[in-house]
């Protein structure tokens, strides 16, 4: 067995440099951007109107002027107008470019509109007036030439808007290969079905498919039997499609773990059967040619643990995203005696001056998936010492992201 630490080493040397593509806008949601996006113009790219009204300068209000003369209508879509008399307003619409000369905006709710020998006149009611009310400032959200989207980004509604936005019908994408996901074991069944008494529900490959598709990465489900001969012919087809496969299950001692004879029988070349650490000793890594195999350990918190910690690196290696890394603190005293790295699970807590807290969640083991609803990540703790004390600090590698740590961003490492 090797240590985690060699582990990290051989995965991380054997990434590859994901190609890049440009798509059409709308065909690339959920893939992940390949360079920064960067602001064409100011956003918003003139002085907007938010509120349907009149618009004036703030002055005339504040000498004393409550009765003005409407010029004109200036609606949203038109060139901009501009104010002939400083005690004069102009009728204008929500989004419109605020006329040249005026600089407040008042809204239709605080004025009454009436007719005077053949000329509109709006009488304000507002209590207030104030320099640039109801406009939204050009440049205000962004700058032209700011960053929009760095690189890195997965894309989802809100990129596709700010992409549109910023002109840009084409988007560089990383065009990252189709990932083979498969789960093999004669005990498990399908998710829709009643399992017998020696049976259990597919499990590890949802977890696993939903992570990638976080990610942005396209995947498909496959499950194979423990029968070798299965094996060998459903991933040597496999293989042909598919450049990067995760295996969960087959990977141990048992006498029908064939899935590392197979993997290798079919040129795979293995870089290493077994990681000094718990859960997860009988991680498998392999390659060959255009193929990358990760075969993880069938127990559910093993697979997930080596995913979270090896598999996901691996891909951020590829995509050259440099991941933002914690630290943090246990809440009490831990004794692990074993020889190993322990990841150990935990629930997170961020302290008012920004500390991460990390305190431990017992569960049953490798096979406890429940446990998993309780955690928020796994703590590192690393061989060589049997116990590890409350408040000493160690890597964490989250897995939820239901919450988040900008409140600790002081306590980040690069």
């Amino acid at each position: 067995m090797i240590s985690t630490t060699e582990a990290t080493r051989i995965i991380a040397d054997n990434a590859v440099k994901f190609q890049k593509k440009k798509v059409p806008l709308l065909e690339c949601s959920a893939k992940m951007v390949a360079e920064n996006s960067y602001a064409d113009r100011d956003f918003p790219p003139y002085e907007r109107v938010t509120m349907d009204g009149i618009a004036i300068k703030a002055s005339s209000w504040t000498k004393g002027v409550r009765n003005y003369e409407i010029e004109r209508l200036q609606p949203a879509g038109s060139i901009r107008t501009k104010l002939q008399g400083d005690d004069n307003a102009i009728e204008i619409m929500t989004g419109a470019i605020l006329p040249e000369n005026t600089d407040a905006v008042i809204q239709y709710e605080e004025i009454e509109i009436m007719e005077k020998e053949g000329k509109r006149i709006a009488s304000i009611q507002s209590s207030q007036v104030v320099p640039y009310q109801n406009v939204h400032r050009m440049g205000e959200d962004r700058k032209a030439g700011e960053l929009l989207i760095p690189e890195g980004t997965i894309i989802a509604a809100p990129e596709i808007g700010v992409m549109a936005s910023a002109g840009m019908w084409e988007v560089l994408v990383y065009d990252i290969p189709h990932v083979a996901i498969i789960s093999t074991g004669d005990e498990l069944v399908e998710v829709n079905e009643v399992p017998e008494a020696h049976q259990i529900r597919k499990s590890n490959v949802y977890s696993i498919q939903t992570e990638l598709t976080g990610l942005g990465i396209v995947s498909e489900l496959f499950h194979l039997p423990d029968s070798k001969d299965a094996l060998f012919q459903s991933l040597q087809s496999i293989m042909k499609e598919y450049p990067v496969l995760i295996l969960s299950g087959g990977v141990s001692k048992g006498k029908l773990d064939y899935v590392p004879g197979v993997l290798e029988a079919l040129g795979i070349k293995k870089f290493f059967h077994g990681v000094k650490q718990r859960p997860g000793k009988p991680f498998w890594f392999g390659r060959s040619g255009d193929n990358t195999v990760f075969a993880l350990p069938g127990n559910p918190v093993s697979t997930f643990m080596c995913f979270q910690r090896y598999v996901k690196m691996w891909f951020e290696r590829c995509l050259s995203v440099s991941p933002k890394r914690f630290y943090a603190g246990l809440t009490e005293d831990i004794l692990f005696k074993p020889e190993l790295t322990y990841f150990l699970q935990v629930k997170i807590h961020v302290t008012p001056h920004g500390k991460i807290e990390a305190a431990p969640v017992a569960g049953h083991g490798s096979g406890d998936l429940a446990n998993m609803l309780q955690a928020d990540g796994f703590l590192e703790l690393p061989p060589g010492q049997p116990q590890f004390r409350a408040g000493d600090s160690f890597p964490l590698h989250l897995f939820r992201s239901g919450w988040s740590l900008q409140d600790a961003e002081n306590n980040r490492t690069e």
